[in-house]
Formats: structure tokens, sequence, C-alpha cells
């Protein structure tokens, strides 16, 4: 083996091999030679894209997390065609100073619930008031009474109905004062709040981004260059949005990873293109040559790590909810774009810059020969360092820091699930609020009661079977009252007959029975509610809706769809990192060590926001001693794309110097120096974007932020750092191994230039 632990002699004054004329360097030339083609192609592309794309926001839909085919998707259908009823979407909650029994209240608070029913798009609204003054819809002290209002449609009809309605409503109505809370309230908040606060991440990150690049370059022009290039990649990622939204359903809340992973991925690839482009110009390359080699070399790496991200969002596409899948179609989207845009539009701009590309020189300013030590790559550096004293003590490095990753995961075992509910908005957040007095002024959950539908029992058995399946269902724990066709039941007795609002549980063929319980829907409780009611005995087929009986179905099918979606991701990673390297350990390596990388992140996903430690440095937030069921699969798929990201950029100069001089240390130390910063200020430049997310009053958005940003610097610093060279120390020759018939197949088939 060659000695790592010399000064390469590989400087500008070395003869510099020719660039080779076919592949990606000839595509490089030619964007060279066509550069202002490109870039006004580019600007006219630019100038359709802003107002297409500006509204994107606007015309995504809300829902997605309802399970297709599932029983309680199908029992909501029903609701809404057959019946055009079940829980209601919006709670109007009417307080006052005085008890609402006295003829003022009584007559407003009748007037405001007819003047809601006769509003368009409104098909059932009850109140205390219009439904004899049942005891469930007043508060304790008697001076809140409730409204309940259910709306037609699907869930973007839903939503449009009521950013109608609520304004009208809420606030001050005679001597009631009026606040609106429920379901579709809450989303419409966590919408509105999530652009909001994602407008204010991207004031935040932006001036901090630009430092960073400017840290890493030294020049304005070059730190400029990556930024133009994200910029592109966010804008063209809004027109992305609005075009799969004319084909498939797209969740609005995809924007924000979107335009997370657009700004930062767009800026990490142009931040390797520019640096080789540096390089190769400091080695005395013409401006056209060093584009050529530039985008055969950090291009064809970057597309490749384009690919590896891609494959690893596309396991989303493994669920059936919407709201999952639209991560993985405007998540693939991006990346591709601001893979496309490094490797074209990047090309086309620093052909244009030629040697400027250093202008305006911030280091020079503070030291002399700022531009020969930008573009230096032959000393000894940090990095190289590290790696030689860690491949010096390969395995107490690697089983410390696997001990500490793996320690800090372990609050992972605890991990709870649930759904996002009002808690998931800011304190002050007036649906928060709402649904806060709905919590300790009401009895039961009126807002959010199990929909269980019959629809084959036939009128005629409706009086007798049903009265005796409602008065079984009253009796079991948990379930305060049954209403139904035939009246209404607590424990196992009836309370009331059929009054005015029996007629909402008719239709020419079935009947269904709103079961309210004074347990959280989203609660372990809630959740074991649904299987005692579907396992009740029943008077013909049941099907169980409602909001509790949707995070049942969603949490079986993420749990049978898991599997599979692990299954993609570990494969296709086997099989691209084998077409790279050619080898079979290292696509063993990577997923060991990105899973290695993962677990700090999920430990302090538990940690943090389900226990709730640490919230005077993440921000304040509502624990709920649960997660969001969604997010866990979220982070892990763009936490193991970025992780591969890293993991390329760093394979692809190990393999380089390997390939020049057959010593697997020296190439690892060189391969690590020639990427360490690099990776560094990648991880650096994602985890500022992500981090500005921890401002925002939603959860869901804050723990994205931190969770991710986490992973980012982890697996940039711990993993990267000191356990692959540990590991490559440790496998030596046999990183690059594999049988011949698979050896002569990647001389065939594989990813080389």
């Amino acid at each position: 083996m060659g000695s790592a632990s010399t000064v390469r002699s590989e400087t500008a004054s070395e003869a510099v091999p020719p660039v080779p004329t076919r592949g990606l360097a000839r595509m490089g030339r030619w964007l060279a030679r066509r550069r202002l083609l490109v870039l006004l192609v580019t600007l006219a592309a630019l100038v359709v894209a802003v107002p297409f794309g500006s509204d994107v926001e606007s015309r995504l839909s809300e829902g997605g997390i309802t399970v297709p085919a599932s029983e309680s998707a199908l029992a909501d259908e029903l609701l809404n065609t057959r019946f055009e009823g079940g829980s209601p979407h919006l709670v109007f909650i009417a307080a006052s100073d005085k008890d609402i029994d006295s003829a003022p209240l009584s007559s407003e608070g009748t007037a405001l619930t007819e003047q809601l029913a006769d509003e368009p798009g409104v098909v059932q609204s009850a109140s205390y008031w219009t439904l004899g003054k049942a005891p469930a819809l007043r508060s304790k002290d008697g001076t809140t009474g409730l409204i309940m209002v259910r709306l037609a449609g699907d869930e973007d009809q839903v939503r449009k109905t009521a950013a109608r309605i609520v304004p009208e409503v809420v606030g001050d109505r005679g001597p009631l004062k009026v606040t609106a809370t429920g379901v579709t309230a809450v989303r419409m908040e966590i919408e509105k709040r999530s652009e909001e606060d994602l407008t204010k991440a991207e004031l935040l990150s932006g001036p901090l981004v630009l430092i960073i690049l400017l840290l890493v370059f030294g020049s304005v022009v070059a730190a400029s260059t990556p930024l133009a290039v994200g910029i592109l990649a966010v804008i063209g990622s809004f027109v992305i949005l609005r075009l799969l939204d004319m084909v498939v359903q797209v969740s609005v809340f995809s924007v924000n990873i979107t335009t997370a992973l657009g700004l930062g991925l767009a800026i990490d690839y142009s931040l390797f293109i520019v640096t080789r482009y540096r390089e190769e110009l400091a080695r005395g390359r013409t401006v056209h040559e060093a584009i050529a080699q530039s985008v055969r070399t950090a291009g064809r790496t970057v597309l490749f790590s384009a690919l590896t991200v891609a494959v690893s969002l596309s396991a989303m596409l493994v669920f059936p909810m919407y709201h999952l899948r639209s991560f993985a179609y405007s998540g693939i989207a991006v990346v591709i774009l601001a893979a496309l845009g490094s490797v074209i539009i990047l090309p086309a701009l620093l052909a244009v810059l030629g040697h400027r590309i250093d202008a305006l020189n911030v280091r020079r300013l503070f030291r002399r020969n700022a531009k020969a030590a930008d573009a230096r790559t032959d000393r000894e550096g940090f990095w190289h360092k590290l790696a030689m004293a860690v491949m010096r003590r390969p395995l107490p490095f690697a089983l410390t820091v696997a001990a500490v990753l793996v320690a800090l995961g372990l609050p992972f075992l605890r991990a709870e699930f649930g759904d996002s509910d009002d808690r998931v908005l800011p304190a002050s957040s007036p649906a928060h609020q709402g649904a806060q007095i709905l919590r300790e002024e009401f009895d039961n959950r009126e807002g959010s009661p199990l929909n269980v539908v019959l629809p084959d029992i036939s009128t005629q058995a409706q009086s007798t079977k049903l009265a005796g399946y409602a008065e079984q269902l009253s009796t079991v724990p948990g379930i305060t009252r049954v209403d139904a066709l035939t009246g209404s039941y607590s424990e196992g007795r009836q309370v009331a007959p059929p009054g005015p609002a029996s007629s909402r549980f008719e239709a020419d063929q079935g009947t269904w029975l709103s079961v309210v319980s004074d347990t959280e829907p989203y609660s372990e409780r809630g959740m074991d509610l649904v299987g005692t009611v579907r396992a009740q005995p029943a008077p013909g087929t049941v099907l169980v809706g409602g909001q509790a009986a949707l995070l049942v179905d969603s949490k079986a099918t993420l749990a049978d769809k898991l599997p599979w979606a692990l299954g993609l991701i570990a494969a296709s990673t086997m099989v691209l990192l084998f077409l790279f390297t050619g080898s079979l350990l290292i696509p063993l390596k990577a997923i060991v060590l990105n899973l290695l990388s993962l677990t700090a992140t999920f430990g302090a996903m538990v940690y943090i926001f389900q226990d709730g430690h640490l919230r005077w440095l993440v921000g304040d937030f509502t624990v709920t001693g649960m997660l969001d069921i969604d997010t866990p699969i979220l982070m892990f798929c763009v936490a193991f794309g970025l992780s591969m990201d890293y993991e390329v950029f760093l394979l692809s100069r190990i393999k380089e110097e390997y390939h020049r001089t057959g010593d697997n240390i020296s190439a690892v130390a060189w391969g690590l120096e020639r990427t360490g910063r690099l990776v560094t200020a990648a991880a650096a430049l994602v985890a500022t974007v992500l981090l500005a997310f921890a401002t925002s009053g939603l959860t869901p958005l804050k723990l994205l932020g931190v969770g991710l940003a986490l992973a980012v610097i982890v697996d940039a610093t711990l993993v990267r750092g000191i356990l692959v060279p540990a590991f490559m120390r440790l496998a030596g020759r046999a990183n690059w191994w594999a049988p011949r018939p698979l050896a002569r197949l990647h001389q065939k088939i594989g990813l080389d230039d």
C-alpha cells in the first residue's frame, strides 16, 4: 500500500490529463458553447413559471389522511352520499356571561342556528336551542351552548364552504360571543399558519444560507450561483406541484417539505459543481474544459445522488393515502429539478462567468493568495488527519459512536402514535382555544363521535332490531350516549324519544347511529373503543367511521405497507450503489450506517416532542404524549435520502482515488479530505433551511425541521467523519469486492463514465 501521510503532488503544475469527449463531458462542452441560448430559455421559462406557480397553495387539497376503501372511509362516504350526515365539520361555541336558557340568549342562539342551516353547502345545523335543550350541548356552568354544523361535498368543497361561513359567524353576535372549532376549522387554521410559517422560515433562512455560502466560497459571485439555482428550483417546484394537481390530488402540506428540499438540494448540488469547476480551473484547464470535466465528474455524481434521493422518496408511493403520496410526487419532482438545474443551467452560467467566478472575493480582505487557498486540495487538512486518526484505531471509534447513536435512539422504543388535532396549533389559536373549552367545560366529545352505519338494514327492522342494538352499544364502557332513529340511549336504556333531530338518521335504505363517548378520539382509549364497537353483535353489516376509526384504519394500513416501503428502499439502495461502485459490501454498509444516523433523530422525536423536553430550545408547543402517525415515515424517507446524498458524494471521491492509486487507506483519507469540507457545508446549508421550521407555531412543522436537521448534522459529522472511515479501514480491499459474475455485470452496465 502507498503511504497516505505524505503531501500529495497533484498540483496545477502537474500534467493535466485530457477530458474525455463522450458522455457528460460532451454535454458540458455543448452547454458551455450554447450558454446564452440555455440562459435565455431559462429566463423565458422563469417569466412563465412565476405567475403560474405563485398561487399553488390555494389550489392544492387539504385532506388525504383517509385510507381509500377502508371501513371508516366507506362509512364516511355513505354518510355523505346517502344520509348527508355524520360528524360535524364545524362546532360553534356560543358563550355569554348569563344563563343560555334566558329568553334573549335562546332567541339569538336559535336564530343563529337557523341562519347557518340556510347557508349554501350546509346540510345540517343543530344546537342546544334547537334540539330541545340537550344537556350534552350545554356547558357545566350553563353559560355556553354548542352549534353543530355538517357541510356538504368532499374535503375541498367543505373547506371552501367553511372559509366563507366562519368569518361571518365568529365574533360578537348580540349577547353571544361565538368561537369556531371542529375538524375543519382546525385544518383551515393549520393550513393558514403553515403558509405563514413557511414564508417566515424562508425569510429567516435566506440570509443565513448566503452567509454560509460566503464562508465556504469566499467570493460573492461564487456564493451567488448555488443560491440562484436554489431559487430557480423552488420556483420550478411550485410549477410542478400545480401541474401535478391537474393529474392527481396533491396535499397542500407537501409545499413545506418541497420548498426545503428544493432549496437545500439545489444549493448542495450546485455547491459540488462549482467547487469542482474552481478546482479544475486551478489545475490549469480552460473554462470550457473545466466545465466539461466538472459535469463529467461532479455532474455525474449529482445525477446519481438525485436518483438515490428520488428512489428513497418513492417509497411513500406504497401508501394509499394521498397525503403521504403527495410528498413522494412533489419530492421526486423537485429533486430531479434541482439536479437538472445544477447540471444544465449552472454550467451555462459558469461559462458566462468564466474566471470571474472568484470576483468580489471577501477573503482577500483578510489574507493574501485567497484564490489559491480556496482551490487547493493537495494538503493534508483536518479531514485527512481525522480519517487517518480513526483508521489507526477503527474498532474503538466505530463501537463508541455506534453505541452513542443507539443510546440516543432508545426513546423511540416507547413511541406512541396519533393524529394531528387542534393541539398542534399554538395556544393562542382560536380553534385550539375553542377545542380546549370543549374539553374543560363539556362532559362528552360531541364534536367527534363514532358514526356507526348499517347500510343494509330494512325499514321494517329498524324499530325493533335497531333499538336493541342502540341499547347494547350504550352499555359499552366509555360510551355516554347513542343517538339513533328510534331515540337516544344511555347505560342500556332509552333516555329520550325520537325528536326533530332523529330524521337525520333516516334514508330509503339503511340507517346510522351517532355514538358519543367521554374519550379523546386520538387517545389509546379512543382507538380501543373503535375495536370494541366493531366487535359488538349487530343486525347486519356494520361500518364504523369517525375520527378515531380513521386513525385506527390508518395505523393498520401503515403497519401493513411499511415493510414494503422499507424493502423498496433497501433493494433500490443495494442495486444503485452496486451499479455506482461495483461492490457488494459498500451498499450494505451504506444501509447500516444510514439507519444508525437516523437513530438520534427518532429518539429525539420521542424525547422532545412526545415527552415535552427541551421546549426552551426548540420553542413552546402543546405536549400530547403522541407523535403524528405520518411524520416518522416522512422523516425516514427524506432523511434516508439525504444520508444517501452525502454517501454518494463521499464515495465518488473515494472511488476516484482508489482507482487512481489502488490504496484503500489513502483513498478513504483523501476522499474524505476532498469532500469533508463540502459535505459539512452542504449539511450546514440544509440544516439551516430545516431549522428555520423550528420557528413555526405548528408542532408537525417544528418536529419535521428539528428532526431532519438533526439527522443531517449527525450524518455529516459522526457518520461520514468517523463511522465511514472506520468501517472502510476494517473492511480493507473487501470494500471493492464482488463475485466474478457480478463484477462482469458491473463492467457492462455499471454507472462509470
